[in-house]
């Protein structure tokens, strides 16, 4: 090739180079007008149009001139970032992807479960791979499960990285095969959110099934946050120790969403620019923040602009991150003089050149009892997760005398059930199979044994579930007479209200004293349950005076002071009387003793954030302790507060590990939705429930249809959310009547579970 020639091939590679630079400004910065970047823009197009009319002097002083003032504009905007472009960054066709980490940072790798438009789902890729470390020259490789989201270069296919169920689903199938493999797991999140549909397995029930999974998985596991878009990012976010890049973001809702929401824009209207970048400040969705409020253990250093798909320095610093990082959480299981000495050396690296050997090569195999620490470990890193970020009322001295109640509590119960009533039990075997040979001598040597246990271990009385009345074909409910004495406000209006099914069942218009008295909300012809509020199931639910609350005094606060949002807060303080949206007590059913959370609409729409969240746990907690069963009853929940940020998005994998470690040590874990369940808390620690229930007319899922219609582009029917529906999809095991709920509880409670509960 002619030298003219080769001058102007590199003048056309400069000028596409330069374009490209040109364009992901434009992609920071939401527009063309910053600097004049879109008329640097077009005389690069016009440059290249004219290559081979302009003199080559004349055409590289151009291009120098160009650069000049890109490069100045890269050092302006680099000087500082918000976080709004910081989003624009991650979302650019520039930024590097997870196909662009298996090319780069692992020596080879097989992908698992399709590959391109034939996996099952391709915004989840999962690969086997191979990543290696030089120790003395020596070369040594470790074998990895790679699991993460493709966002791909606008292929629709991948659609966005934004995960179908079925691809949750496989993600979750291969971090099994891991476990069964032995080896660690590296999770890389690059998505803006799950796909909200509820075709099976279900958006929301899938990611809590992850969640639960993960709690529990014996291997090691790092994850890298590149976008963490709520629910979406922790379907495969839960890990020992968490990286984040420094361009990258995380957060419980797209800037847009919040904008939306906070700015009660209508559907099909346009989110101001202004109020997305203000929702994007308020969120605290960057690198420094999550660091700054726990929710991250550490920050990988990007480029100032952010990487690209060919920054291969940045490819190398990843590798060597990912490398220390499986250490450290191996070795945290080994000997803590080691970890506090490689932790100790880690530190003196940082901020220096990635060095080319590593002081020594470390396995990452797992005794059993390393697995037990391992697992210790994790429970212990999420259940601190949001500390010190509500607002809890007590002093030295009270909370001296809560914990020293805690061991109390728990020393007895251990004694009382972990070690009288397995011997209680055998005794007992043994005075039924002696009884039972119907000797009148060995009776009267078995019944005073047999009194004095039941003295010292008292069973709860079992009444019948109906009783007959006159009639001789007629039954009625027990508990219909506790009905009467309770009524719901809402009663106190004279007036008739339409049934929403009148048109197509002819149900008659119904008497409002009515309705929210005898009938209990409920039409009485076709069963259309009418919303009541949460103190009617506090009052006839449960046996009178049987409810205690505790941990009433964990109140919600503004972690990240939101503007405005603390005066919301007072608001709801005083219009319901109560410090946040979920209420802990323990009650009683027929006799039977439980513990329970509720999450209610009145404040904030039982929404879930750090004070909800601490308080799911340590009703956890005490129903482990006692061995009584867990209800959850989610009067309504909006899902995630958004004006908590990371901090509430983290409560989804807190409070699943917290019942995870509940229903491994044999408690009775039962969910009761009702009215509007939708998104994280649903995703999560009530969707991974092995019982949940709703209510007739109750709705259930992860996003409400607005959302659905904005993601998807797709209407859904009005029934999708149903009962019914929930029902079919496997969602839920059973229907609820609101007027059979004490009775049916009450059979879950003594049908379900297994013979630790205190009463079996």
């Amino acid at each position: 090739m002619r030298t003219d020639q080769v001058h102007m091939a590199d003048s056309g590679k400069l000028l596409s180079q330069l374009a490209d630079r040109i364009s992901y400004l434009i992609d920071i910065k939401g527009n063309s007008e910053y600097g004049n970047i879109g008329d640097l823009l077009r005389q690069i197009q016009g440059l290249r149009q004219s290559l081979f009319e302009i003199k080559e002097a004349d055409l590289f002083e151009e291009i120098d001139r160009i650069e000049d003032r890109v490069s100045f504009l890269e050092d302006r905007v680099s000087e500082k970032l918000s976080p709004a472009e910081i989003v624009n960054i991650v979302r650019s066709p520039q930024r590097f992807t997870l196909m662009d980490v298996l090319e780069n940072v692992y020596d080879s790798y097989t992908e698992l479960g399709g590959e391109g438009d034939c996996n099952i789902d391709p915004a989840i890729i999962v690969a086997r791979a191979t990543i290696s470390r030089r120790v003395k020259n020596k070369l040594y490789s470790h074998q990895v499960m790679v699991i993460g989201h493709e966002k791909g270069r606008g292929e629709e296919y991948r659609n966005g990285g934004c995960a179908r169920p079925w691809g949750n689903d496989k993600a979750l199938r291969y971090m099994m095969v891991a476990e069964t493999e032995g080896i660690p797991i590296h999770f890389y999140i690059f998505t803006p959110g799950s796909y909200p549909i509820e075709d099976y397995p279900g958006a929301a029930q899938q990611i809590a099934r992850n969640l639960y999974v993960m709690a529990k998985l014996k291997v090691p596991m790092v994850s890298f946050i590149s976008e963490g878009g709520s629910g979406g990012a922790e379907a495969i976010g839960v890990s020992g120790l968490r990286l984040m890049s420094s361009r990258g973001y995380y957060s419980v809702i797209s800037p847009e969403g919040a904008a939306a929401i906070e700015g009660k824009i209508r559907e099909g209207e346009k989110v101001p620019r202004e109020l997305v970048e203000y929702c994007a400040a308020q969120l605290k969705i960057t690198a420094e923040n999550n660091l700054k409020l726990g929710t991250v253990d550490r920050i990988i250093e990007e480029p100032l602009l952010g990487a690209k798909r060919d920054d291969f320095p940045f490819f190398r610093r990843l590798r060597y991150e990912m490398l220390r990082a499986t250490d450290e959480v191996v070795l945290k299981t080994k000997n803590f003089r080691a970890f506090r000495a490689y932790a100790l050396k880690r530190r003196e690296e940082e901020g220096k050149e990635i060095p080319e050997d590593f002081d020594l090569f470390i396995s990452w195999n797992l005794t059993d009892l390393e697995i037990e620490r391992l697992l210790e470990f994790r429970l212990k890193k999420y259940m601190e997760l949001g500390k010190g970020y509500f607002l809890e009322d007590r002093n030295v001295l009270t909370e001296g005398i809560r914990k020293t109640k805690i061991f109390a509590s728990k020393t007895y119960y251990d004694l009382r059930y972990g070690l009288l009533r397995p011997h209680h039990r055998n005794v007992q075997k043994v005075i039924e199979e002696v009884s039972s040979e119907g000797s009148v001598f060995l009776r009267k040597v078995t019944e005073p044994v047999r009194a004095a246990y039941d003295f010292v271990f008292p069973q709860p009385e079992r009444p019948g579930k109906v009783v007959h009345s006159e009639g001789p074909d007629e039954r009625k409910s027990i508990f219909a007479e506790e009905w009467e004495s309770y009524v719901s406000p809402l009663a106190n209006e004279d007036c008739t209200v339409t049934c929403p099914n009148a048109a197509k069942y002819g149900c008659l218009d119904l008497w409002v004293p009515d309705l929210y008295g005898e009938f209990c909300g409920v039409c009485p012809n076709c069963g259309h349950h009418f919303p009541l509020e949460y103190q009617w199931y506090l009052e006839n639910l449960f046996d009178k005076n049987s409810v205690h609350e505790f941990n009433d005094h964990i109140a919600s606060c503004n972690p990240l002071g939101f503007q405005g949002y603390n005066a919301r807060l007072k608001k709801d303080i005083k219009h319901t009387g109560r410090n946040s949206s979920m209420i802990t007590f323990d009650a009683e059913v027929w006799g039977l003793r439980l513990v329970v959370a509720m999450l209610f609409s009145n404040f904030r729409g039982g929404t879930v954030g750090v004070a909800e969240g601490e308080k799911f746990v340590r009703a956890c907690d005490v129903a482990g302790t006692t061995r009584r069963p867990l209800l959850a009853y989610i009067h309504s929940t909006g899902g995630i507060r958004i004006h908590e940020g990371t901090l509430g998005v983290v409560q989804m994998p807190k409070c699943t590990l917290a019942v995870r470690e509940y229903n491994d040590n044999g408690g009775l874990y039962i969910v009761v939705y009702d009215n509007n369940s939708y998104a994280g808390p649903v995703a999560s620690f009530l969707g991974c429930s092995l019982y949940q229930f709703g209510m007739r007319s109750s709705r259930i899922g992860f996003a409400g249809p607005r959302v659905i219609r904005e993601t998807t582009g797709q209407d859904v029917p009005p029934d999708y959310h149903s009962a019914k529906n929930a029902l079919k999809r496997g969602h839920i095991q059973g229907i609820w009547d609101r007027r059979e709920f004490k009775k049916n509880l009450h059979d879950a409670l003594t049908t379900l579970g297994g013979p630790n509960l205190y009463y079996k």
